[in-house]
């Protein structure tokens, strides 16, 4: 059951992960600026949490032991203070991506996030003492090298007429985005492993959306103070695309940067924040190549070589998952003869 959650989960991950800086990119190349308001989108959709959180509810109405109490929430205060103080973190991370990716092109933005990766482990080896195989860094290393290829030719991709001052801006912004980030997933781990009740999925989801809401209201203020309400309307006039698009890339980003939460969250919930950082940096390439083909970017030979490392580094890891699973597998022959009283155990002999 956790196999198929896990799998569900880096699927909803990978659709937010390739689509949300798209759809981001695609507000600030054609007219959008309010940085608040980007900020703002990637935690807004919280609210659609609320559908699979109700229809856990009514299963667990069905199938629960009729004495027993079925609570819609069943998050308890620690739990929820945690979720708070993630949730400004996430709140700041939000900004800090939202800034550099309206003054980087995707292509450029997904080289620096993937950063992240190291940051993810590093921090993943402090707080919850990640335990590191062969493999795990062999595909660390991998990817870490895949991201270093991209960097040969990331200055062709500079957009026409950027100041230098906001491009590097940009790029530190990104920068801190990406460290956050690796310090976000492990402290998901870690507060899963230090709550005092059992975490199910379910109570995953209400983290989630705890999360997003305290994220939602730090970039409200942020736009409060940017004047970003009063600035919406007529932005989605002057949209090059028109208001209705304009709207659509609104909705589609909220939805979007809500599949890349819940399956990051859902991954750490089902394996580890390791294996949710290297789903991100491995799909990072793979958001190269959707943004050239969206936006036109220029697509050099060392794109297909960082697809291709991030794509070895990828299996290295499962591989190495699926060998440590087998050693982990008692030996049938041993468990039965284990089994056996001791003097059935002498007499075979």
């Amino acid at each position: 059951m956790r196999k198929a959650l896990l799998v569900i989960n880096c699927i909803i991950l990978s659709i937010g992960n390739c689509g949300g800086p798209l759809i981001t990119r695609l507000y600030f190349i054609h007219g959008g600026n309010r940085i608040w308001f980007s900020s703002w989108l990637e935690a807004a959709g919280c609210p659609i949490i609320l559908l699979p959180i109700a229809c856990a509810y009514m299963h667990r109405s069905r199938t629960a032991d009729p004495t027993s109490e079925n609570k819609l929430f069943y998050m308890e205060r620690p739990l929820f203070l945690a979720a708070i103080v993630l949730g400004i973190i996430t709140g700041l991370d939000n900004y800090f991506y939202s800034y550099g990716l309206s003054r980087l092109p995707v292509s450029t933005s997904s080289l620096i996030i993937s950063s992240q990766l190291a940051f993810t482990a590093g921090f993943a080896y402090l707080l919850v003492k990640q335990k590191f195989t062969a493999y795990s860094i062999n595909a660390v290393f991998l990817l870490t090298i895949g991201a270093g290829v991209l960097a040969l030719h990331s200055s062709s991709d500079r957009p026409a007429n950027e100041p230098n001052r906001e491009y590097i801006m940009g790029f530190v912004m990104t920068l801190a985005a990406s460290a956050l980030y690796g310090f976000i997933l492990p402290l998901v781990e870690l507060t899963f492993k230090k709550a005092k009740q059992e975490i199910s999925y379910a109570l995953v989801m209400e983290i989630q959306l705890v999360m997003c809401l305290v994220a939602t209201a730090f970039c409200t203020v942020g736009m409060l103070i940017n004047n970003d309400f009063k600035v919406v309307g007529r932005e989605a006039r002057e949209f090059e695309l028109g208001e209705t698009k304009y709207y659509v890339v609104v909705i589609s980003s909220a939805i979007l940067w809500q599949c890349f939460f819940l399956g990051g969250i859902g991954v750490v919930f089902c394996a580890s924040s390791l294996l949710s950082g290297i789903v991100v940096s491995f799909l990072l390439p793979v958001t190269e190549l959707l943004a050239v083909i969206s936006f036109n970017e220029t697509f050099q030979a060392e794109k297909g070589v960082s697809l291709a490392l991030s794509l070895w580094g990828f299996l290295s890891y499962f591989y190495g998952d699926i060998k440590q699973s087998k050693k982990k597998k008692p030996d049938p022959k041993t468990e039965i003869t284990s089994s056996l009283p001791p003097n059935t155990v002498e007499s075979s002999v």
